[in-house]
Order: C-alpha cells, then structure tokens, then sequence
C-alpha cells in the first residue's frame, strides 16, 4: 500500500481546494481513534474522515456520514470546545512527510481570534491526531503516548510537539545531485532500498518505479552505478517528483484479477502490466481502494466454508484419482496372461506332469522364445483357465475403472469450477448462488429448517468496442442459463479450452458480428476462467446451436464439435461493464 508522500500531498492539493476557509461545522468521533469534520465552504458542505487506526490509518474527505456515539470522548469534546465554529486558514505538509498540519481560525474564551493547529500523522501503527497551540504547546491528543510507549517522542498534553528524525532522511522535493550522491552513497543497500531510506515520503513501490523508469535494477548497488547512471537516476528521480511541485497528479488504483492490489497519485512504472483505473480524486481513490479491498476480504471471509467443503471434496477426488490410475496401471500387462493360456493350449499337449514352466515360441512375438510359469499341481487345461481367469478378471476391473476415471476426472473438473465461481464472487447473492448449486448436487445436505433461498445474483454484462452485448456466467447455474436458456441459436458462445472458466455468450443482433467483438469476447472468457493473466491463452468458440447438453450433465457441463479456436490475452481493460 502507497499511503506515501505523494498521495499525502495529492490529498493536501484537494483539501486546499475544497476545504480552505471553509468553517468546521460539526466534530465527530464514531470511533475511539477516528475523528469526522463535517466543513461548509465556498463548494458545500464536506466531510474530513481521519483514522488514526493502527491497522488502518486513513484520511480522505468521505461521501457518507459514520454514526456517532450517544456521549461523545474527551478529545471530541475538547476540540468541539476550541475549534466549534473554526475556520481552515492553512492546510500543510511538512516536509514531504506523511503528516497533514490544519491551522484553525477561533474565537477565545475572551473573544479574540485566536488560532490552533490539527495535526494528523499516517504512520501505521505510530499514527495520530494531535491539537496543539501555534507554538507546538501539545493540548491533547486522540492518543496518549508515554516514555514506557516510546523513548524517541512523548506525546503528552503540556508536551512540546515536534517530528522525530530517527532515519535521518531529507525531503527529496528539494534535493540537489550533490546531497542526492552523497545521501545514497551513506546506504550500503539496493538502489531501492537506498532511495526508500534516504528520503522522506517515498515509499518501496515509489522507489522501485523510479528504478524502472531508470532502467536500473532496484536490487542493484548504487556504489556499482557509474557516474553517468547516478546522474541519469538523479535525474529520473527529479522528473518524476517534479508533479508533486507542478501539482499534476493523476491518482490511480491498480488491479489484478478484479482485485486492487496498489494505489498511488502518479503513474508506477512497476505496475504498468495491471489493470488500472484512474479516479477523479484521491479521496475517491483511498476511499475506493480500501472499501473495494473491504468488500472482497468480506466475501473472502464468508466464503470460507465452501472454499473448505470445495477444498476437501477437491483433495479426496485427487486421491480418489492417484489410487485409481495406480490400479489401472497394475491391469496394463493383463494381455500377457490371455497369452500365456492361449500358449498353454497351444503346445501344453506334451507337457510333462508336474513341469513348473513351458518354454514354448510367441507366435505373437516373432516366436520369440517364452517362458511361462506353471502350477505343477495343476493340469495344462487347469494351468491355461487359470490364466484365462485372470485376464478376464484384469479386463473387467480396467473397464470398469476406465469409466470410474473418466467420472473422477469430471467431477475434479466441475469442482474446479464451483473454486473458479468462488474467485469471481463478489457479493453475497454470488454466494447464494454458489451454495444452493453445491445443495442440488448433493455435495451440501439442506437444513430441513432453512427454505430454498431466492437467488438475486445475475450474470454479467459487458459492452464490446463496437456496442455487442457479452454476457458472463459467475458460475455454473448461471452458465447452464446463459447458455441454454438467455442465448438463440445464433448467438456465440466462447469458453476456455480445457479450462474451468465462465460461460460466455456474445449477442449476434441476427446480422454480421465484426472481428474485434469476437476478440473482446474471448478475452472476457479467458478473464473469467483460470488463464486469467495469461498472454497466450486458448479460447474454443461456436454458435450456441451447435452446444448441448450431455444427459444427467453437471450444472455448467457442455459438448460441442467443429468449434473454432483463437489464442489471445486476457486484457479485458478497455471493456466498459454495463
């Protein structure tokens, strides 16, 4: 997570544009580390969202209001106290650090204008909200730290409120080549890990990128770089962080698979093969990010059970199948004992009683010389049936277990698409869904209690380029749909070749269907499937007339014939979802 210098002075940018001079109309504390402004200004009224959570520390202007506590915390109290009715003089970062300073304009108890400083530091787990006068006087904080917390700093009202320095880093927004050359040259590190720890505000995705734009590899010595390199990453350096100064930020979140994996106020050139997604804001960016990631980890959470009952019917058909290809193995050499009766027969009229072994010539071997071991308590004939006997026997088991392979290997496959399904979920009613189709095919028993739940998910919905309508299963009852009820016979259908992955069905508007919507459509059916993030995957396409569905089928299971093929990419990050 880049909750770095930059995106700080991204939010900063915004705040001075939509918050500056406005008044403090309204001080809320929802939680005991987490504090809301609501301020009225020249654009309306704005909600100022600061978490100090050690987890979790945010700050962003937020669209929707957090209920409060009936009796509101001391700080609340305090602050609502000082800075009621307070109007936003100065919005400030200090030293490119992640720290946001707010000078606020009050009346005294005596009636004159007065001024107080907010300060929140997002620091992960040293975050915090500190008030205190314009001379650095600490008033109170949201938390107390003491000399048993911490050694460097105490933050304590009546305590004097400054910046630790502990790293020594300078503020790389001001950095000349000289003190950048010197400032590295300290680090025995990576050329990474020597900008992250030489200057205030970068963080290691930051650091790595620029390195990319250098074409210096970040694990790479900066002691090892001659002297035209470290100018030239000197210079990538400054030109990168020159946005910062020109204010020029374009706040972006970047995804892999649907899920958001980074955020960051200026490009990453480390995360340029991911899905991405420019915001409006960085506000909408933070708050985006963090309740995407909320929404899947919640998924993710609620979905643990039938990840669990998946993940153990998956493993026992795998052990199911090991066994069961091990016994087939054993039944291979079951011809060589039809042989052997045929042999027996064949020139067992001379056999001495009581012989243990015909030698004789296989006439299916060039007449090779064999020898066949024989029971000499037996008769040729006795010898030959019991030869017969266990062939047939051998036939039998490797034609029944031929079938029962083929059924293991169907089976691994459909639960293998019930875990691609999980993947996709991401609301409850995907869930639901999932749920009720592991109920139908028995592998879940139904709670004589609970009714039939009604499923609300619904499959979904692109639009190509060129305005076709795709339309995707997020599991198998919605493919089985899909395919055999929402499709005519002239629309195509698309899925991944050997592969668990969506239904995908691409309406044809009954006339010609340009090359691009072809391709657009198999790169959503090689997204929704377990290729996704490859750049070469093997997609199989054909009118949906010509798919059907087996007799007593699993949910989701198709043949077809005289399909089409097409290798593609996945990259579906042009495709606007209806």
């Amino acid at each position: 997570m880049a909750f770095d210098g930059i995106v700080m002075a991204n939010l900063v940018y915004e705040f001075k544009k939509e918050l500056l001079t406005g008044r403090i109309t309204k001080i809320a504390q929802p939680e005991e580390d987490e504090l809301m402004l609501t301020i009225k200004g020249h654009h309306g009224q704005r909600r100022l969202s600061i978490s100090a959570n050690a987890s979790l520390p945010l700050i962003y202007l937020a669209e929707k209001n957090k209920q409060s506590p009936m009796n509101a915390p001391n700080f609340c109290m305090l602050l609502r106290k000082h800075i009621g009715n307070g109007r936003l003089v100065s919005i400030e970062q200090p030293q490119f650090e992640r720290i946001i300073s707010f000078t606020i304009e009050h009346l005294n108890e005596m009636g004159d204008l007065s001024q107080k400083k907010l300060i929140v530091e997002i620091m992960g787990k040293h975050s915090n909200i500190i008030f205190t006068t314009m001379e650095g006087r600490i008033i109170d904080s949201i938390k107390h730290i003491s000399l048993s917390t911490s050694s460097v700093r105490q933050v304590l009202p009546g305590r004097d409120y400054f910046i630790p320095d502990t790293t020594g880093k300078i503020n790389p927004l001001e950095v000349s080549f000289d003190d950048f050359n010197a400032k590295l040259l300290e680090k025995s590190t990576e050329c990474g890990k020597a900008l992250l720890g030489s200057f205030t505000g970068i963080s290691s995705v930051v650091a790595e990128s620029i390195c990319v734009l250098s074409g210096i590899e970040s694990g790479s010595s900066y002691k090892d770089l001659s002297q035209d390199i470290q100018v030239h990453l000197y210079n990538q350096f400054t030109i990168y962080l020159s946005s910062v100064i020109k204010e020029e930020f374009s706040p972006r979140i970047y995804s892999q698979s649907g899920v958001p994996e980074e955020f960051s106020s200026l490009p990453l050139a480390n995360f340029e093969t991911f899905d991405k997604t420019v915001m409006e804001s960085p506000s909408l960016m933070v708050e985006t990010y963090y309740g995407t990631k909320s929404a899947i980890t919640r998924i993710r959470q609620k979905s643990a059970n039938l990840r669990q009952v998946v993940g153990i019917l998956v493993n026992r058909n795998h052990k199911k199948y090991d066994l069961q290809l091990k016994q087939i193995k054993d039944t291979e050499n079951m011809d060589k004992f039809r042989i052997y009766g045929e042999l027996i027969h064949a020139y067992g009229y001379n056999l001495e009683e009581g012989s243990k072994v015909l030698e004789a010539e296989n006439f299916y071997d060039n007449n090779a010389l064999i020898k066949i071991p024989l029971d000499p308590t037996l008769t040729p004939q006795e010898n030959a049936k019991k030869y017969f006997d266990k062939y047939n026997k051998q036939k039998r088991t490797a034609t029944a277990l031929t079938e029962l392979i083929q059924e293991t290997r169907d089976e691994i496959t459909y639960l293998d698409s019930i875990s691609n399904a999980l993947d996709m979920a991401i609301t409850e009613d995907d869930l639901v869904q999932i749920h009720e189709e592991l109920v139908n095919s028995g592998y879940i028993r139904r709670k004589q209690t609970k009714k039939k739940e009604k499923i609300k998910s619904k499959p979904l919905h692109y639009l190509s380029s060129d305005g076709y309508d795709i339309y995707v299963g997020k599991n198998n009852l919605q493919n089985d749909y899909l395919t055999f009820d929402f499709a005519t016979g002239n629309d195509w259908w698309f899925h991944a070749k050997n592969a668990p992955g969506s239904h995908v069905i691409l309406k044809s508007k009954g006339g010609e269907i340009p090359p691009r919507a072809f391709e657009e459509a198999g790169k959503v059916a090689a997204y929704y499937s377990t290729l996704r993030g490859s750049n070469r995957a093997e997609i199989d396409y054909i009118q949906k007339k010509h798919v059907k569905k087996p007799k007593g089928g699993k949910p989701g299971f198709v043949i077809y014939h005289t399909n089409h093929s097409m290798v593609i990419d996945s990259d579906i990050g042009g495709l606007e979802l209806v």
